[in-house]
């Protein structure tokens, strides 16, 4: 028998379970929401929701969330309404996380909660490995007996080991989003019995200001987008544009292979190319899980700077069989970070190229060993004009181009003014050979299509005379 802070759990036995078992006490449907509800949102994380008269929503509608930057912590934040009644609440998100987590130590109050206890084919289906009894008095949404128990982690902070992790209580409670049509948001959704880990307040740790825990958008059975697209039976579908504006946010639509429409009148499902989503059979996380890891890998062949092919050991672009190697997409990293060797290659083809463009390293700021004046650089419109950093993926067709508008980071700071290349050194040892960061991700749209397990992207959308912020939150669907 082990303790936690809070509770008595022990190890229990690890089987899978059918979807048809989980849907058993998994109910879904929609649900009109109150204007006072509504009106009640703080601006900062207003939805603009569409006030509509009740009425039957198709079985199939799809749904979207803004995602903000916070400028101080460089993470994204997206807002969901949680709880009965619903209450706003903003998460971190975590791209490659599991499930969600919230922490319901303080102040969670809901008359919609319920604990997911052992032995229940709904335990198995979030695939815990592991039981509690509380023995702390009052119980409430952190504490109850024969409960499902989780592991929140906090990736931000894992460096400080088991402080960044937990144990603690399943959840399931009412979640609501709007619905769209991908031109236009639409009535909000409610989707009643979402699963979610509670959390204690020490995981909030070095999160951004007013977030309560973390949103997982892994290829788990219990992340937000898998439950949000399975509420309407949709195909595991989900697309992530984000947006580095410090006022407006970018989105993510769950349940929907398109259209995606941006200001002006633009679909940028149109502009998709495709790669293989890769399996990674040992996850990064703290606790160490008897699956594959739930985060997005994909298989890079090699890397271009300027049309010239960075020498790279190959061997680091594949995934071994213990998980090493590799490259993965991350909203908790800020920039991209890559294993020593490599960086070291690129770095020194990216300052080789850049000769060419009459551009001359200064000293650098860090995190950054690259860094030129500001004046050297000119602008266009896919941001400073810099040597073009090629991602070449399964065919030598199928490219993920970062122009300067992803690879160059502004940094103006006691008297300096300057442009940085915003790749970061992992280390010699880094468990994964390439991490595409949250920076390198901005203004592309990514479309994560797990039923055909695969990944599309479109490159900078600037090419195309958009931005991840001009998705119409302020206009109404029509057709949901």
């Amino acid at each position: 028998m082990i303790q936690s802070q809070c509770k008595l759990f022990w190890a229990s036995s690890y089987i899978m379970q059918t979807p048809e078992h989980f849907t058993l006490h998994n109910t879904w449907k929609y649900q009109s929401i109150s204007h006072e509800t509504i009106m009640s949102l703080p601006l900062s994380i207003l939805f603009s929701f569409t006030l509509l008269l009740l009425y039957a929503l198709p079985l199939q509608a799809a749904f979207l969330s803004p995602v903000r930057k916070d400028h101080t912590t460089l993470q994204y934040t997206l807002p969901i309404l949680l709880k009965t009644p619903l209450q706003p609440t903003q998460l971190v998100l975590d791209l490659g996380g599991s499930f969600s987590w919230i922490n319901c130590y303080n102040n969670y109050t809901s008359s919609t909660y319920h604990h997911i206890f052992c032995d229940t084919p709904l335990c198995t289906y979030t695939q815990s490995f592991a039981c509690g009894n509380c023995y702390d008095k009052p119980f409430g949404p952190n504490c109850a007996n024969n409960t499902c128990d989780l592991f929140p982690e906090n990736p931000i902070i894992r460096d400080r080991g088991l402080d960044s992790v937990g144990l603690d209580d399943a959840l399931t409670d009412t979640l609501a989003l709007p619905t769209t049509d991908g031109k236009a948001q639409g009535p909000l959704g409610l989707v009643h019995d979402f699963i979610f880990s509670c959390a204690k307040a020490s995981l909030l740790k070095k999160l951004a200001n007013g977030a309560t825990g973390m949103a997982g958008l892994g290829r788990s059975n219990i992340s937000l987008q898998a439950q949000v697209s399975d509420s309407v039976s949709a195909s595991r579908y989900f697309a992530l544009c984000l947006s580095g504006s410090k006022t407006d946010p970018g989105v993510v639509f769950f349940g929907t292979g398109g259209p995606y429409y941006f200001l002006p009148k633009i679909d940028l499902s149109l502009f998709l190319i495709y790669t293989p989503l890769l399996v990674n059979p040992s996850g990064s996380t703290l606790i160490v899980y008897p699956h594959p890891s739930d985060e997005y890998y994909i298989g890079l062949t090699s890397v271009v700077v300027n049309g010239k092919v960075a020498p790279i050991n190959a061997s680091l672009l594949a995934i071994d069989e213990s998980g090493f190697g590799g490259t993965k997409i991350s909203t908790v990293n800020p920039y991209t970070v890559l294993q020593s060797s490599i960086y070291k290659a690129v770095t020194e083809a990216f300052v080789k190229e850049s000769a060419t463009f009459n551009l001359t390293v200064t000293k650098p700021v860090k995190p950054f060993s690259v860094c030129y004046p500001a004046g050297q650089i000119m602008s266009w419109r896919v941001g400073p004009r810099v040597p073009t950093v090629d991602l070449v993926l399964h065919s030598k067709s199928v490219v993920w181009r970062i122009y300067g508008s992803n690879s160059m980071v502004r940094i103006i700071k006691k008297g300096l003014d300057l442009w940085c290349l915003g790749f970061v050194d992992g280390g010699a040892k880094a468990k994964t050979s390439i991490v595409i960061g949250g920076y390198q991700i901005e203004d592309n749209l990514l479309q994560f299509d797990l039923k055909s397990n695969r990944l599309g992207l479109t490159s900078s959308i600037l090419v195309h005379g958009t931005t991840c912020a001009n998705f119409n939150f302020t206009a109404k669907s029509t057709k949901i």
